[in-house]
């Protein structure tokens, strides 16, 4: 099918790869990380609630540097007024505003948000038209191939999405039922390509380059979106947007370009929310820090439960001592 052209849309997406939003971990300190190392890729922030904005303006879910651009503010919801309210107000920060129809957590979709909508189609469309109402900026929808494995209606939902107004896809190629469990089923998003005529970039278990080159052969999208990839390596986005433009395969971070990596980013999340509450949010962070790392275990054990600063200074400077020898080890 022609594409149908949207020249802000592609300005947007000439990357060709965009960090996908997660909540709880692609805050204002990752977006600022993973922009160190990519100056054109697309930004996403995390999820933010309709419901939540309308009671918070003052939000550090909103904080934003003039180098992030491009970047996308997603909101969820389930009410068009909010959702509309919600798109007036990030319109001054965002170069895109995305819905999100496929979030799979528990408490978002028995409150018929994230991915409840793929089974409520008519609502979700009049959420996307209710969002055009509140701004200029394009307006997208990630969703997921269906509710459950028996209902993937991803290719019907995204005409309907399309027809509605929205101007680009993201679409993670696994069921809400799934989770982020098995493997993402990157053939399938072909499908939905053939279908539409809006941009579509794929998204599930792309880690690496190489996943990335696989994900866009089945499926034929326009580009990738990388979640839970960047975790550990801030530089995978830049990377993989390098290969796409130039065919070069930069090599990932070794083990003390990591460790370094995590000390930037724990000092970052320290700046933005104190010390102690910075240390607890951190504990998510290290094991994708610190895999591949001998008695990586053991240390993460000690990690996820040390509150002083200090000492995890000293951790860190014991795993650097420990892996001096593979300072040229190149991890995958």
């Amino acid at each position: 099918m022609q594409q149908r052209s949207n020249p802000q849309v592609q300005k947007l997406i000439k990357s060709k790869v965009s960090l996908a939003p997660m909540a709880g971990i692609t805050d204002y300190v990752l977006r600022s990380l993973v922009r160190k190392y990519s100056k054109e890729a697309l930004l996403t922030t995390e999820m933010i609630s309709s419901e939540f904005l309308a009671q918070n303006v003052q939000t550090e879910i909103t904080k934003l540097d003039e180098n992030h651009h491009p970047i996308v503010y997603q909101i969820c919801g389930h009410k068009p007024h909010l959702m509309k309210y919600s798109s007036e107000y990030l319109s001054q920060f965002a170069d895109m505003i995305d819905i999100n129809m496929g979030c799979p957590v528990n408490k978002v979709v028995k409150g018929q948000d994230g991915c409840a909508l793929m089974k409520n189609p008519q609502l979700a469309a009049d959420l996307v038209k209710a969002v055009k109402e509140g701004t200029d900026k394009p307006v997208s929808v990630k969703f997921r191939l269906g509710y459950t494995q028996d209902d993937m209606n991803f290719v019907e939902f995204g005409q309907q999405m399309q027809e509605a107004g929205a101007e680009f896809i993201t679409i993670h190629a696994r069921t809400r039922s799934q989770f982020y469990a098995g493997k993402a089923d990157w053939s399938k998003i072909k499908q939905l390509k053939e279908n539409v005529d809006i941009p579509v970039f794929a998204n599930g278990d792309i880690t690496s380059i190489e996943t990335a080159i696989e994900a866009i052969e089945q499926s034929k999208a326009d580009g990738v979106a990388i979640g839970r990839g960047v975790l550990g390596d801030p530089t995978l986005i830049h990377r993989v947007a390098h290969y796409f433009k130039t065919g070069e395969k930069l090599p990932p971070p070794n083990i003390l370009q990591k460790l370094d990596m995590m000390k930037l980013h724990l000092d970052e999340e320290i700046k933005l929310r104190g010390e102690k509450i910075a240390i607890k949010f951190f504990r998510k962070f290290y094991p994708y820090y610190i895999a591949g790392i001998r008695n990586a275990s053991k240390i993460r054990g000690v990690l996820v439960v040390e509150e002083d600063y200090n000492k995890i200074l000293e951790y860190i400077d014991y795993i650097r001592q420990e892996n001096k020898e593979t300072d040229k080890i190149l991890l995958s």
